[in-house]
């Protein structure tokens, strides 16, 4: 998930929301995540129950999800981009 400042937010509204329209941000506020930012079709899919998705802790997470977690946080620290990313 993309993070951006409340700050990037009032400077490039246009970036922020156009990377939340892909998928959903988190902007900070003071180095804290303090809100999340999708797209409306996203938040109705989440809450219909339509979007099988699930959120854990990094402690709870299950092993499989640990193997994908481990796998993208190599790529992102090699630079690499996300599959989805143009």
């Amino acid at each position: 998930m993309r993070q951006f400042t409340t700050r990037d937010l009032d400077k490039q509204v246009g970036d922020v929301t156009d990377a939340a329209a892909r998928e959903p941000v988190v902007l900070t506020r003071h180095n804290n995540p303090r809100f999340v930012l999708m797209s409306y079709e996203h938040y109705e899919r989440m809450r219909a129950g339509a979007d099988s998705r699930r959120a854990y802790r990094v402690s709870e997470m299950p092993d499989e999800h640990a193997v994908h977690f481990d796998e993208a946080v190599g790529r992102l620290a090699r630079g690499e981009r996300y599959d989805d990313e143009p």
